[in-house]
């Protein structure tokens, strides 16, 4: 079972010592990676369904990352998730290639297709378009990153006569799908390195991989793709019958998340538990 750890640019990690700190202990405890999460803003007051207070720190999750790939050298740098239909394609292939460059090719791409009409609003993006948007500049991206000549014209994006580079350091980078929803099972299964799944129990859990394979019947998977890598943040505490538990179903990765209102000390509880009770199991 690999670990990795959310909020990495969240709560008191918004804090740049912290950002640091708290990547080199999750490294040094066996972790293979570190997840940011994405809200650019949040609707004042909170109302349903955002899962943060306007006045909760959250750093672009790029540069958040950018800091821990500084401050580490193995650690896999994953966005948990990019809210894909809210960037220009063109502009996050270009950041996305930089930080795969800047950290040695270390870039996980975890996407979804967000929900927080108030935050589309605020940024002038599709919301009501959002899935079909979200596939369009996955194809964008892909293109101006692995062809040899960039060109796309889709009904969100379009370019020709164009070129960017450095282009990632990685063949491929990983992408990963997040999301509980039929078009996020399909795009997982069409086009995902991985699928992501959060603050999921055992039983939401076999019952997303049960929709996972359902959608395997419907929608085809490229040769050239690999079996899905299957991560999950766990709802709750981890303990070595947890682990085992989520293995059995077929997990890959788990990435605990400490406490919204977590101190370092709180911060550092919850990778020595998560470390401990994959040991354990």
């Amino acid at each position: 079972m690999k670990l990795g750890l959310f909020s990495i640019n969240m709560g008191v990690n918004a804090k740049p010592d912290r950002l640091a700190a708290t990547a080199r202990e999750a490294e040094d405890a066996g972790f293979d990676s570190v997840w940011a999460g994405e809200h650019v803003i949040l609707p004042d007051p909170q109302v349903p369904p955002s899962p943060m207070a306007p006045g909760d720190p959250a750093l672009d999750p790029l540069l958040g990352l950018a800091w821990a790939a500084a401050h580490t050298t193995q650690l896999k740098l994953a966005t948990g998730i990019i809210i894909l239909p809210q960037r220009n394609p063109v502009v996050l292939a270009k950041q996305l290639a930089s930080l795969d460059v800047l950290s040695g090719g270390r870039v996980v791409f975890g996407v979804g297709v967000g929900y927080l009409e108030p935050e589309f609003r605020a940024i002038g993006a599709n919301f009501g378009r959002r899935g079909a948007v979200t596939d369009e500049f996955l194809d964008a991206i892909e293109t101006l990153w692995y062809d040899e000549h960039p060109a796309f014209h889709g009904e969100f994006a379009s370019f020709e006569g164009v070129d960017a580079h450095p282009r990632p350091a990685q063949d491929r980078v990983p992408v990963i799908v997040g999301g509980h929803s039929p078009g996020a099972y399909r795009r997982a299964v069409r086009r995902g390195d991985g699928w992501y799944g959060f603050a999921l129990n055992e039983e939401n859990v076999a019952g997303c991989l049960d929709s996972l394979r359902g959608a395997s019947d419907t929608v085809d998977r490229p040769a050239r793709l690999q079996p899905l890598e299957i991560t999950v943040t766990p709802r709750s505490r981890l303990t070595p019958e947890r682990v085992a538990a989520f293995a059995a179903l077929g997990v890959h990765r788990l990435v605990p998340m400490p406490r919204a209102d977590a101190d370092a000390d709180g911060i550092r509880a919850t990778i020595e538990e998560a470390a401990s009770a994959v040991a354990g199991q």
